[in-house]
This record gives C-alpha cells, sequence and structure tokens, in this order.
C-alpha cells in the first residue's frame, strides 16, 4: 500500500525560533505556528477556530527561519508530519505531532514590496505558487542576497 505524507501551512510564528545545533553541529529550529480557521455556524454566527502547530526546520532552512522570521510574521511552509514518542520523568508514555519542515515561503516583505523568497530542502519538491510572476528554468535554493530586504 503507497502512503503520502505532506503538510502545507500558513499562519503566524507564536514565539521567536529557537536555533540550536546537534552535536554534530547541524542545526535545528523550532518554531510554532498559530493557524487560523473562520467560518460561520449553522446559526449564522461568523466564528474563528485556532490552531497551534510545532514544527521543526534543519539545516540551511533553521538558520533562515531564524534569521528572517520573528513572533508574529506570517510563514508559508510545506513540510511532513512526524510523531515524537518519549517517557517523562513519571514514566509515562508521551507523544506528539509535529510538522518537519521541509520548505517555506515568505508570506509578507518587511519593506512593503511584494514577493519574498522561498528555501527547499535538497530533493524536495516545489510548492504551488498561488500568484506572482511565473518561474522559468529549474529553482535553486535562495542565496541570502536574493532576499529583497
Amino acid at each position: 500500500m503507497a502512503s503520502y505524507n505532506k503538510v502545507l501551512l500558513m499562519g503566524n510564528l507564536t514565539r521567536d525560533p529557537e536555533l540550536r545545533y546537534t552535536a554534530s553541529n547541524q542545526p535545528v529550529a523550532q518554531i510554532g505556528l498559530a493557524v487560523n480557521r473562520y467560518y460561520t455556524s449553522g446559526s449564522g454566527e461568523k466564528k474563528e477556530e485556532t490552531t497551534f502547530v510545532d514544527c521543526e526546520a534543519w539545516g540551511r532552512t533553521a538558520e533562515l527561519i531564524n534569521q528572517y522570521f520573528t513572533k508574529g510574521r506570517p510563514i508559508f511552509i510545506e513540510g511532513r508530519l512526524k510523531l515524537d514518542q518519549w517517557e517523562d520523568q513519571q514514566g509515562q508514555k508521551r507523544s506528539r505531532h509535529k510538522v518537519v519542515v521541509e520548505s517555506f515561503q515568505f508570506v509578507d516583505s518587511r519593506s512593503g514590496e511584494g514577493g519574498g523568497g522561498e528555501s527547499r530542502g535538497p530533493g524536495a519538491p516545489r510548492p504551488a505558487r498561488t500568484g506572482g510572476a511565473p518561474s522559468g528554468g529549474p529553482h535553486q535554493p535562495i542565496d541570502e542576497e536574493d532576499i529583497p530586504f
């Protein structure tokens, strides 16, 4: 049986990224994301539902997120769902889902200009674009000098 694990989320960071390095000097960033859903109830009342999602980015993607994002800033991420399991200090089995970020896109621009950038891990598929200029040719990972702010 085939399986497919892909997550697309757009929301705002709930805290500043937390960048750390593994023993082998691999960068990893932890971020929290708040994703809002707006809907109308059966009685016609407009409602908002917020889902909080823990996310983790690795390598250059982690460094870029840490460098360019702060609490409150919007981000579009593409990744995969992962289940973490551990035993707490009282011996209880614990688990939680988180999203491992494979690529991201800037949703806004600090300078007020349109556009933005994108960062993808090696071998990651290119996320669908919802607007802006069409892209031509193969995508290369973004260079810091290409970021418009």
